[in-house]
């Protein structure tokens, strides 16, 4: 399988083009196992790299086959060690640019689907989303274009996809490093003609980081998903025993078996339990939503940066004072 998909590839990069029956020839060796392997990964690279234009369907399947393996390679699954997000940039950075708009969509799609990333790549997506918004030209894969005179809408709804992202910084939240690179962009093109969606963005996103909160733990690392992936295989025959003995040993139970089962993992009758993780959680919301003196000070550095107030920062106070 993996031979005929390498050689389907080779074969396309020599010719610098890719068509619609090579393209699903591509897809049907690809998912015939269900899997896209490292040397698979490394073929549909270096048929991008030789393509002088990109299809939709090629660019479609690029973006699928890429994020499946650099995601569900390995396990765990939608999770990627330091390893995988190196093979990613390299791939993407071996001279320095993003060669394309499908490598771009790739990262943004990546860091979409993902329970979480290294930080190695999260700190490399930010670093190409600003820099592609400041200079890049050309269609997105999500309609619009770059533009390296202003921010367009088409940048604003590759950004706001990145910086809300499951996998980035902050687990569908905002970060401060995203809110700092929002701080960067909007200094650097407040004389431009924006679009509008640019302004909206930008308190949203500053606002968010703010006032936004976050479940403690709520993004796994690699190694700690992969311990309790491997701990559930297991233990999952011993869980399978354990209960086919209770209930051989004691036919009757089965009408208490939610009361056995709350004790053993912890509920109680009426759900006081349940009850009381969920004020816990409201109360962290709370919390989580008042801006603290390092936020202030923080806020303070960042529109003091230039010694004035422009009018996204003041659109930005406004919104934070009417929140309370």
């Amino acid at each position: 399988m993996t031979t005929h998909f390498i050689e389907l590839a080779r074969r396309a990069a020599d010719d610098g083009t890719v068509c619609s029956d090579e393209v699903l020839a591509l897809r049907r060796q690809g998912w015939g196992d269900g899997i896209i392997a490292r040397d698979e990964a490394e073929a549909l690279f270096a048929l991008n790299d030789a393509l002088d234009d990109r299809t939709e369907e090629w660019s479609d399947f690029f973006v699928e086959a890429i994020g499946e393996f650099v995601l569900n390679g390995t396990p765990p699954r939608l999770q990627c060690d330091d390893a995988e997000a190196r093979w990613l940039i390299d791939k993407i950075d071996h001279d320095g640019v993003l060669e394309s708009m499908v490598e771009l969509e790739t990262l943004v799609r990546i860091i979409e689907r993902a329970e979480n990333t290294p930080t190695i790549l999260k700190d490399y997506v930010l670093k190409q989303i600003e820099r592609e918004i400041l200079t890049g030209t050309g269609p997105t894969r999500c309609g619009g274009e770059l533009s390296d005179t202003h921010i367009s809408s088409a940048e604003c709804k590759v950004l706001r996809r990145v910086i809300f992202a499951s996998g980035g910084s902050g687990p569908a939240a905002v970060s401060r490093f995203d809110a700092e690179m929002l701080f960067r962009l909007k200094d650097e093109t407040l004389a431009d003609a924006n679009a509008p969606e640019w302004g909206d963005l930008f308190v949203d996103g500053v606002a968010n980081y703010l006032k936004g909160f976050t479940m403690a733990h709520a993004q796994l690392s690699h190694g700690r998903r992969l311990e309790l992936e491997r701990f559930i295989a297991d233990n999952q025959s011993n869980v399978g025993r354990f209960m086919g003995g209770m209930f051989r040993e004691a036919p009757n139970v089965a009408g208490n078996v939610a009361n056995v089962l709350g004790v053993v993992f912890g509920k109680r009758k009426g759900g006081a339990v349940s009850e009381a993780a969920g004020e816990k959680i409201v109360a962290q919301s709370v919390k989580g939503a008042e801006v603290t003196e390092a936020e202030l000070d923080w806020l303070d550095s960042m529109v003091n940066a230039d010694g004035k107030l422009d009018d996204l920062e003041k659109r930005l106070i406004k919104r934070l004072e009417k929140q309370g």
